[in-house]
Protein backbone atom coordinates (compact mmCIF):
# COMPACT_ATOMS: atom_id res chain seq x y z
CA UNK A 1 0.00 0.00 0.00
CA UNK A 2 1.09 3.38 -0.47
CA UNK A 3 0.34 7.20 1.39
CA UNK A 4 -2.81 8.61 0.53
CA UNK A 5 -2.46 12.00 -1.96
CA UNK A 6 -2.50 15.61 -1.16
CA UNK A 7 -5.77 16.03 0.13
CA UNK A 8 -4.94 13.77 3.41
CA UNK A 9 -4.81 15.92 6.67
CA UNK A 10 -5.25 12.59 8.84
CA UNK A 11 -3.57 13.97 12.02
CA UNK A 12 -2.12 9.79 12.54
CA UNK A 13 0.40 11.03 9.31
CA UNK A 14 1.82 14.13 11.22
CA UNK A 15 2.07 12.38 15.17
CA UNK A 16 4.01 9.42 13.50
CA UNK A 17 6.28 11.59 11.42
CA UNK A 18 6.49 13.67 14.89
CA UNK A 19 7.18 10.10 17.02
CA UNK A 20 10.43 9.25 14.68
CA UNK A 21 11.34 12.61 14.68
CA UNK A 22 12.18 11.91 18.69
CA UNK A 23 15.28 9.58 17.10
CA UNK A 24 17.35 13.15 16.95
CA UNK A 25 19.28 13.80 20.05
CA UNK A 26 20.27 17.22 21.56
CA UNK A 27 24.07 18.46 21.69
CA UNK A 28 26.07 20.91 23.18
CA UNK A 29 26.30 24.03 20.90
CA UNK A 30 28.16 26.59 23.08
CA UNK A 31 29.87 27.41 26.44
CA UNK A 32 28.44 31.21 25.52
CA UNK A 33 25.18 30.51 26.96
CA UNK A 34 26.38 28.12 29.64
CA UNK A 35 23.37 25.41 29.21
CA UNK A 36 22.89 22.54 26.87
CA UNK A 37 20.62 23.58 23.92
CA UNK A 38 18.82 22.11 21.36
CA UNK A 39 20.85 20.77 18.17
CA UNK A 40 19.40 18.89 15.46
CA UNK A 41 21.53 15.89 14.45
CA UNK A 42 20.65 14.34 11.24
CA UNK A 43 20.42 10.89 11.32
CA UNK A 44 18.72 9.45 8.16
CA UNK A 45 15.46 8.87 7.29
CA UNK A 46 13.60 10.04 10.17
CA UNK A 47 10.20 10.44 8.94
CA UNK A 48 10.40 7.10 6.15
CA UNK A 49 9.47 5.03 9.25
CA UNK A 50 6.19 7.24 10.25
CA UNK A 51 5.22 7.08 6.47
CA UNK A 52 5.84 3.28 6.51
CA UNK A 53 3.79 2.43 9.68
CA UNK A 54 1.18 4.99 7.84
CA UNK A 55 0.56 2.99 5.05
CA UNK A 56 -1.39 -0.01 7.16
CA UNK A 57 -4.20 2.33 7.56
CA UNK A 58 -4.44 3.17 3.77
CA UNK A 59 -7.46 1.95 1.73
CA UNK A 60 -5.13 0.68 -1.06
CA UNK A 61 -3.03 1.97 -3.70
CA UNK A 62 -3.93 4.62 -5.93
CA UNK A 63 -2.73 3.86 -9.34
CA UNK A 64 -0.04 4.11 -11.01
CA UNK A 65 2.01 6.76 -8.87
CA UNK A 66 1.18 5.30 -6.29
CA UNK A 67 2.54 1.99 -6.99
CA UNK A 68 5.61 3.85 -8.29
CA UNK A 69 6.21 5.53 -5.13
CA UNK A 70 5.40 2.53 -2.94
CA UNK A 71 7.96 0.48 -5.41
CA UNK A 72 10.82 3.31 -4.66
CA UNK A 73 9.91 3.08 -0.44
CA UNK A 74 10.75 -0.95 -0.88
CA UNK A 75 14.21 0.10 -2.34
CA UNK A 76 14.74 1.94 0.90
CA UNK A 77 13.71 -0.56 3.11
CA UNK A 78 15.75 -3.19 1.37
CA UNK A 79 18.78 -0.46 1.64
CA UNK A 80 19.26 0.43 -2.01
CA UNK A 81 19.12 4.19 -1.47
CA UNK A 82 20.97 4.68 -5.12
CA UNK A 83 17.90 2.71 -6.61
CA UNK A 84 15.65 4.49 -4.59
CA UNK A 85 16.58 7.82 -6.04
CA UNK A 86 15.39 7.76 -9.26
CA UNK A 87 12.42 6.02 -8.74
CA UNK A 88 11.65 9.07 -6.34
CA UNK A 89 12.81 11.28 -9.21
CA UNK A 90 10.08 9.98 -11.35
CA UNK A 91 7.64 9.99 -8.87
CA UNK A 92 8.18 13.73 -7.90
CA UNK A 93 8.13 15.09 -11.76
CA UNK A 94 4.26 13.84 -11.69
CA UNK A 95 1.56 15.67 -10.76
CA UNK A 96 2.24 18.17 -7.95
CA UNK A 97 0.22 16.55 -5.17
CA UNK A 98 1.05 14.42 -1.94
CA UNK A 99 3.22 11.61 -4.24
CA UNK A 100 4.70 14.23 -5.47
CA UNK A 101 5.65 15.84 -2.18
CA UNK A 102 6.20 12.54 -0.42
CA UNK A 103 8.57 11.57 -3.04
CA UNK A 104 10.76 15.20 -2.36
CA UNK A 105 10.75 14.85 1.10
CA UNK A 106 12.00 10.98 0.57
CA UNK A 107 14.63 11.93 -1.65
CA UNK A 108 15.65 14.68 0.51
CA UNK A 109 15.91 12.04 3.76
CA UNK A 110 18.10 10.39 1.49
CA UNK A 111 20.59 12.87 0.58
CA UNK A 112 20.49 13.71 3.89
CA UNK A 113 21.69 9.99 5.10
CA UNK A 114 24.55 10.49 2.43
CA UNK A 115 26.12 13.54 3.68
CA UNK A 116 24.48 15.77 0.83
CA UNK A 117 23.32 18.35 2.78
CA UNK A 118 22.50 20.80 0.19
CA UNK A 119 20.63 18.98 -2.37
CA UNK A 120 18.90 17.48 0.80
CA UNK A 121 17.68 21.57 1.89
CA UNK A 122 16.63 21.89 -1.93
CA UNK A 123 14.41 18.89 -2.36
CA UNK A 124 12.59 20.01 1.40
CA UNK A 125 12.72 23.81 0.05
CA UNK A 126 10.71 22.98 -2.78
CA UNK A 127 7.90 21.32 -1.47
CA UNK A 128 7.80 24.02 1.95
CA UNK A 129 7.28 26.45 -0.96
CA UNK A 130 4.83 25.26 -3.43
CA UNK A 131 1.37 26.47 -2.25
CA UNK A 132 -0.20 23.93 -4.27
CA UNK A 133 0.66 21.27 -2.14
CA UNK A 134 -1.36 20.43 0.72
CA UNK A 135 0.17 22.55 4.33
CA UNK A 136 0.51 19.22 6.12
CA UNK A 137 3.12 18.17 3.62
CA UNK A 138 4.31 22.00 3.24
CA UNK A 139 4.77 21.93 7.10
CA UNK A 140 6.41 18.60 7.14
CA UNK A 141 9.09 19.92 4.39
CA UNK A 142 10.17 23.23 6.32
CA UNK A 143 10.46 21.39 9.10
CA UNK A 144 12.95 18.78 7.73
CA UNK A 145 14.26 21.91 6.13
CA UNK A 146 15.31 24.04 9.13
CA UNK A 147 16.39 20.48 11.12
CA UNK A 148 19.10 19.77 8.07
CA UNK A 149 20.44 23.59 8.30
CA UNK A 150 19.74 24.98 11.69
CA UNK A 151 23.11 25.09 12.97
CA UNK A 152 23.98 27.67 9.85
CA UNK A 153 20.30 29.73 10.65
CA UNK A 154 20.49 32.76 12.43
CA UNK A 155 18.01 31.97 15.22
CA UNK A 156 15.64 34.90 14.13
CA UNK A 157 15.33 32.67 10.90
CA UNK A 158 14.01 29.79 13.23
CA UNK A 159 11.90 31.81 14.84
CA UNK A 160 10.23 33.40 11.96
CA UNK A 161 10.21 29.76 9.81
CA UNK A 162 8.45 27.85 13.02
CA UNK A 163 6.38 30.39 14.94
CA UNK A 164 3.68 29.04 14.11
CA UNK A 165 4.22 25.36 14.26
CA UNK A 166 5.98 25.90 17.75
CA UNK A 167 2.23 25.87 19.97
CA UNK A 168 0.14 23.71 21.79
CA UNK A 169 -2.58 23.67 18.95
CA UNK A 170 0.06 22.51 16.52
CA UNK A 171 1.38 18.39 15.82
CA UNK A 172 4.74 19.71 15.43
CA UNK A 173 4.47 21.24 19.08
CA UNK A 174 7.74 19.36 20.10
CA UNK A 175 10.26 19.18 17.04
CA UNK A 176 9.43 22.84 16.05
CA UNK A 177 9.35 24.16 19.78
CA UNK A 178 12.78 22.65 20.27
CA UNK A 179 14.33 24.69 17.59
CA UNK A 180 12.44 27.73 18.22
CA UNK A 181 13.20 27.38 22.09
CA UNK A 182 16.96 26.87 20.89
CA UNK A 183 17.25 29.55 18.88
CA UNK A 184 15.22 31.98 21.74
CA UNK A 185 18.49 30.49 23.74
CA UNK A 186 20.81 31.48 21.00
CA UNK A 187 19.62 35.35 20.80
CA UNK A 188 20.29 35.40 24.68
CA UNK A 189 16.21 35.39 24.98
CA UNK A 190 16.20 32.85 28.25
CA UNK A 191 13.37 34.03 29.37
CA UNK A 192 10.99 33.10 26.56
CA UNK A 193 13.17 29.56 25.68
CA UNK A 194 12.48 28.73 29.36
CA UNK A 195 8.04 29.47 29.11
CA UNK A 196 8.44 27.34 25.79
CA UNK A 197 10.23 24.49 27.03
CA UNK A 198 8.18 24.57 30.15
CA UNK A 199 4.99 24.23 27.52
CA UNK A 200 6.58 21.70 25.83
CA UNK A 201 7.02 19.89 29.04
CA UNK A 202 3.86 20.21 29.91
CA UNK A 203 2.19 19.01 26.86
CA UNK A 204 1.60 16.12 27.82
CA UNK A 205 1.22 12.75 24.81
CA UNK A 206 0.99 14.97 22.59
CA UNK A 207 4.42 15.71 22.26
CA UNK A 208 7.05 12.71 22.63
CA UNK A 209 8.36 11.48 26.01
CA UNK A 210 11.63 12.02 24.69
CA UNK A 211 11.76 15.64 23.62
CA UNK A 212 9.17 16.35 26.93
CA UNK A 213 12.13 14.59 28.89
CA UNK A 214 14.34 16.98 27.41
CA UNK A 215 12.48 19.59 27.57
CA UNK A 216 12.20 19.41 31.65
CA UNK A 217 15.79 19.31 31.28
CA UNK A 218 16.58 22.91 29.74
CA UNK A 219 13.32 24.71 31.49
CA UNK A 220 14.61 23.49 34.86
CA UNK A 221 18.41 25.24 33.73
CA UNK A 222 16.28 28.45 32.81
CA UNK A 223 14.34 28.45 36.26
CA UNK A 224 11.31 26.54 34.71
CA UNK A 225 10.10 24.00 37.28
CA UNK A 226 8.58 22.57 34.28
CA UNK A 227 8.70 18.98 36.75
CA UNK A 228 6.49 19.87 39.06
CA UNK A 229 3.95 21.75 36.73
CA UNK A 230 3.53 18.85 34.26
CA UNK A 231 3.20 16.38 37.41
CA UNK A 232 0.44 18.48 38.92
CA UNK A 233 -1.02 18.61 35.40
CA UNK A 234 -1.19 15.06 34.78
CA UNK A 235 -2.55 14.80 38.75
CA UNK A 236 -5.53 16.73 37.72
CA UNK A 237 -5.75 14.64 34.35
CA UNK A 238 -6.75 11.58 36.32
Amino acid sequence: MALPPSGTTDEAFLREVDEEYRRDQMMSIGRRYGLVIVGVIVVGLLALGGWLLYQNHSAGVAGTRGEEYDAALQLLQQNQPVQALPALDKVAQGKSDGYAALAKIAAGNVMLARNDTKGAVAKFAEVANDKSIDQAYRDLALVRQTAAEFDGLKPEVVIQRLGTLANPDSPWFGTAGEMVGAAYLKSGNRAAAGKLFGQIAQAGEAVPESIRQRAVQLAGTLGVDAAAAAQSKEAKGQ
